[in-house]
């Protein structure tokens, strides 16, 4: 059922799945029984055949194939239930159900209270559901059910909880496709989660690298919701942008050593695999914390940012390390954002403590 694409497998998204299902259950509506496999046309304009699981006469599943991409819905089951409307000729209505996530705050583009089914599966599901009904729906109407067993646990390793999206996963996927290690895909989430802390009113902004940045940065901010904390990952170039255009007064960024010398060097991408660490700044950085020469040497040619750091043993020295890396990146933040708005940068060290901070504007 997934495509190649290269070495890698492509997927199909959970709005794909939804819609495969939602039409093999209006044709078990119709004829009385669900196929065995059912075509689908995707959001892109494409047409798959998705193999369909029989949970009853009106009832069908779609497994979920996230190709090579570790997605966590992957072999997640989708579920279609349909229900006649007699006396509503025409009319398709869309419902979620166990598994599928309720909105409880605005900022995530659907209305509070409706179920998380986003608005192009949404319309791909509704044009599934209209195509396999075709005629039938002069004189009838007809209710879908999405569910998704185990939809609860799935969403807690998601965005979810964090943008008040309770009780299951996302309906997503504005093309069908799910692309192995997708960028656009994490920086639309990445975007929406800053969205929707802008609507918090609240004026600060916590962005971090991860989990262990976030959660030593939370010890130093205890009183920032939970909702303004978001983690950005790699993507600084993204997050600053989405950061810019919201209404935020105050941007802190948490980071470890190795991630501020690429932001200090104006990387938008801070992978290991999206560009190396100008070595030569971080050795210029031990000198001027008082490196001797054999140090500067195994700093210009050591493997990583952290093992420059770690040569300088005393909290001291890699406090001025950490200071020069600071005057370096800051200007490269300042630069993405308005000049109104006032940015701290943490610089923390693997084991939580803070090696050194900067703050810039009012």
């Amino acid at each position: 059922m997934t495509r190649t694409r290269g070495r890698l497998r492509t997927g199909y998204t959970t709005g794909a799945c939804c819609a495969a299902a939602a039409r093999a259950a209006t044709l078990g509506v119709l004829t009385g029984e669900i196929p065995t496999h059912v075509a689908t046309l995707l959001p892109d304009g494409s047409e798959v055949v998705f193999p369909v699981a029989r949970d009853g006469a009106a009832q069908a599943s779609v497994i979920k194939d996230a190709g090579d991409d570790p997605d966590v819905t992957h072999g997640a089951r989708l579920t279609a239930s349909a229900r006649q409307l007699p006396l509503l000729a025409g009319e398709i209505r869309l419902l979620g159900g166990n598994g599928v996530g309720r909105v409880t705050r605005p900022g995530v583009g659907l209305p509070v209270g409706e179920a998380a089914i986003n608005p192009v599966p949404r319309a791909n599901i509704i044009a599934n559901v209209r195509a396999a009904a075709g005629e039938w729906l002069n004189e009838h109407g007809l209710e879908i059910t999405l569910s998704v067993p185990g939809g609860a646990e799935m969403a807690l390793r998601t965005l979810n909880p964090r943008l008040g999206i309770v009780g299951g996963i996302s309906i997503l996927g504005t093309t069908g496709i799910v692309h192995p290690y997708s960028t656009a895909a994490f920086k639309a989430a990445l975007r929406q989660s800053i969205e929707a802390a802008a609507l918090l009113g609240e004026p600060r902004i916590l962005l971090t690298t991860g989990r262990r940045t976030e959660r030593f940065a939370m010890e130093l901010c205890p009183d920032l919701p939970e909702q303004a904390v978001v983690q950005m990952g790699d993507f600084i170039g993204a997050a600053l942008a989405a950061v810019a255009s919201g209404r935020f007064a105050h941007l802190i960024l948490a980071v470890m050593p190795g991630k501020l010398a690429k932001i200090a060097q104006g990387l938008d991408n801070t992978h290991a695999g999206k560009g190396s660490v100008a070595m030569d700044a971080v050795a210029e950085a031990v000198r001027a914390a008082g490196g001797d020469e054999a140090m500067i040497l195994q700093a210009r040619t050591g493997p990583t940012v952290r093992h420059a750091a770690e040569l300088l043993e005393d909290a001291a020295r890699q406090e001025a390390f950490g200071r020069t890396l600071l005057a370096r990146a800051m200007p490269q933040v300042r630069a993405r954002l308005p000049e109104a708005m006032r940015v701290t940068i943490l610089l923390f060290d693997f084991q939580g403590r803070l090696i050194a901070s900067q703050e810039s504007g009012p």
